[in-house]
């Protein structure tokens, strides 16, 4: 249950309490004198004389009008001649009437039955004066003062029987009679002030319990009839708070009674910077105590506020059309006020898609991200590898990132990707670690544990090559669906994908020193032999890449690119683009470390070996030049053939043996891992295809 917060309000002046003439208490805390005046037959002559004598000392007669005036009285929390109140320092609650002992027996049990309702009455005034303080909040404020509004008409009804006993018209009898209605009534609202005083209740609280009072109070509609209505009344200052929350995004809640709090220590800025950014889902949360009637429309309600809250952030002005804004005001059985919800809701969801897709042009921020991260356009990339290869090979802490930057520009703006608007937002940056390295640091990444630690060790002298990553500036409110998160893990996949690009040029390099050399007739030489295995390696390359872009990018993006389209809210956009990530990441062995650890080694297999064979091959044949080979006429002359060399044959011998031994400890790990995902079996088959053709 929620409790009286600790929101700051203003204190309630010392000489309200220290003055009770200012509150009518002066009339509960000393002896009233009787206000009977004359009556028909009777004058106040008769009790003066006799003031100090017991009750009991009068006839029947007389001692049933010394009663009811002291029950009238009592109906209003003053103390009588012959009924006193009594209560208990500290314990509000329990009051006590006593009579005169020697009154007589009947007309003693009569006066007790009235007890209950001056004890209700002097609670529910008690609790009026209390919760009428700043700090018990304004739902506190409202109830106490409906339930001020009730006492103002049980007084009228108090008068009015004051005056037919002034006339003689009203016997004890009658008294009780007439006090019937309104006894049920009053004595509910003290069950509830109670509950609400022994809890020290505020806000939602007081609601809960209002209604949960009616619901119980089912049988007797006059009872269940006022209780309804003193939930209305009471919910007429929460709903004004709702009211600015779902109409204008905004939280006026001095008293800190309204559902949803505000982090405001959480800026959306974060959203950029802090890869564990909780912005979005913790900037605006739903507390404890949500009335009942608010219940299972809490999360629209909270929503709701969030999404005018982004658009007035934005500058954006917003306008509910006129139908929609009604008045919440209304609180009832008709739960007309749930269908108002629901109209600011989906005006405000429209109204923040349109936003953020017509504006600041999301779709196309997406498609941006995909050419540069997921490679979708790679002319630049084969551009700024070739003019950064210098400085991508010196270690990741000697590299320099504004000369990577640079040249990155120079790139962009030499290539197809000038055209694009979104290019500028593109900038590099290199990591601290290697890739399998940094998806261990991911905690909130879904990443299979490997059995063996060491499988993850850093590498050492990684280099700007394994370390090289592109980013993307995004700005507010794209950031809410482009978070430091979601970026995150666009340059996972970036990463993987660019090592794969750089292992496929320096295999085409290595090709092409074999191509040089084609014309000669190396066959039966190691020459032939390392063509052929330069020949597995492409392939294998080359379907990796083609089942990263074509059987993994390409669907997923299409497929996310149509849920885009028919998304109703901005919080399904978010669910949708972190599905394709997800899905992106898994698909593309990066939550698969024991798989991506064979992809590695067979890449460093590659790289080792292209480099290898293009020293071996340059080194182990001279080629003369062109004006040599004219003039020469005997095949000893136009080349010298080194390659029945034994090193340079066991060295080729060697990089076959393990490219073909990693590549084939990789096929049943793909075979044994395309039953639990079915994703993995193209890729299975071009491996295990590769594997066959050697």
């Amino acid at each position: 249950m929620e409790k009286a917060t600790s929101t700051s309000c203003p204190s309630t002046p010392r000489w309200n309490v220290d003055r009770p003439f200012l509150t009518g208490r002066f009339h509960q805390e000393t002896k009233g004198t009787s206000r009977l005046a004359d009556t028909k037959g009777f004058s106040t002559d008769v009790f003066s004389h006799g003031l100090e004598r017991p009750i009991g000392y009068y006839n029947a007669a007389v001692q049933e009008l010394i009663v009811i005036d002291d029950l009238l009285s009592a109906m209003v929390g003053i103390e009588g001649r012959y009924i006193s109140i009594r209560r208990v320092r500290g314990q509000e609650d329990h009051i006590s009437f006593q009579v005169d002992a020697s009154m007589d027996l009947a007309i003693q049990e009569l006066a007790k039955r009235m007890f209950p309702l001056c004890k209700s009455y002097l609670l529910i005034d008690q609790f009026v004066e209390s919760r009428s303080q700043f700090k018990n909040g304004l739902v506190n404020h409202a109830f106490a003062a409906a339930l001020k509004a009730l006492l103002l008409d049980y007084q009228a009804m108090v008068a009015q029987l004051e005056h037919q006993f002034r006339l003689g018209r009203l016997s004890i009898q009658g008294l009780w009679f007439y006090c019937q209605p309104v006894m049920g009534s009053m004595q509910a609202l003290s069950i509830v002030i109670q509950k609400a005083s022994a809890n020290n209740f505020t806000g939602s609280s007081v609601l809960n319990l209002l209604q949960s009072q009616a619901k119980a109070m089912a049988g007797d509609n006059a009872v269940r009839s006022l209780l309804e209505k003193m939930t209305q009344c009471a919910s007429n200052a929460y709903l004004s708070i709702l009211e600015r929350w779902v109409y204008e995004g905004v939280i006026d809640d001095p008293y800190g009674e309204f559902f949803i709090a505000e982090n405001k220590s959480l800026q959306k800025e974060s959203l950029t910077q802090d890869y564990d950014a909780k912005y979005w889902r913790q900037r605006y949360s739903l507390k404890e105590g949500i009335p009942s009637f608010l219940a299972n429309i809490a999360g629209t309600i909270l929503t709701t506020g969030k999404y005018l809250n982004v658009m007035r952030e934005c500058g954006h002005n917003v306008q509910v059309p006129a139908s929609e804004n009604y008045k919440l005001m209304i609180f009832g059985s008709n739960h007309h006020y749930l269908e108002c919800i629901k109209a600011a809701y989906d005006f405000a969801s429209g109204e923040l898609l349109n936003l953020i897709k017509e504006k600041y042009d999301l779709i196309g921020k997406l498609r941006s991200i995909k050419h540069y991260l997921l490679l979708d356009q790679g002319d630049f990339l084969v551009h700024f590898m070739d003019i950064a290869r210098d400085e991508l090979t010196k270690k990741f802490d000697e590299i320099s990132v504004e000369k990577l930057q640079s040249l990155l520009d120079l790139a962009l703006r030499t290539t197809a990707a000038a055209v694009d608007p979104c290019h500028e937002d593109l900038t590099c940056c290199v990591e601290r670690f290697s890739l399998l390295k940094r998806l261990s640091t991911l905690k909130d990444l879904e990443v299979r544990t490997v059995s063996d630690d060491n499988d993850l060790a850093e590498p050492l002298n990684i280099t700007g090559l394994e370390t090289f990553s592109l980013s993307y500036k995004v700005e507010w409110p794209l950031s809410i669906v482009i978070s430091r998160k979601a970026l995150a893990k666009y340059q996972l996949i970036f990463r993987f994908l660019f090592r794969c690009k750089h292992v496929d040029r320096q295999l085409c390099g290595a090709w092409q020193v074999h191509q040089g050399v084609r014309a000669l007739n190396m066959r039966g030489t190691a020459i032939s032999r390392s063509s052929l295995i330069c020949r597995s390696m492409l392939k294998f390359i080359n379907s990796l890449l083609h089942y990263l872009t074509f059987e993994v990018l390409e669907p997923n993006w299409h497929a996310m690119h149509n849920r885009l389209q028919t998304a109703k809210s901005i919080d399904e956009v978010i669910q949708y683009h972190d599905l394709f990530l997800d899905k992106c990441l898994r698909e593309c062995l990066l939550l698969l470390p024991e798989l991506l650890k064979k992809v590695e080694r067979l890449q460093s297999l590659c790289l080792q070996y292209a480099a290898a064979t293009q020293w071996l091959i340059s080194s182990s044949i001279s080629i003369p030049k062109l004006e040599e080979h004219s003039k020469s006429s005997r095949p000893s002359r136009m080349l010298t053939m080194t390659t029945e060399n034994a090193s340079v044959t066991d060295s080729i011998l060697k990089f076959e043996r393990e490219f073909n031994a990693e590549l084939q400890s990789l096929g049943p790990i793909l075979s044994n891992s395309s039953q639990a995902e079915p994703y993995l079996t193209h890729l299975a088959q071009w491996i295990l295809g590769v594997g066959h053709d050697q």
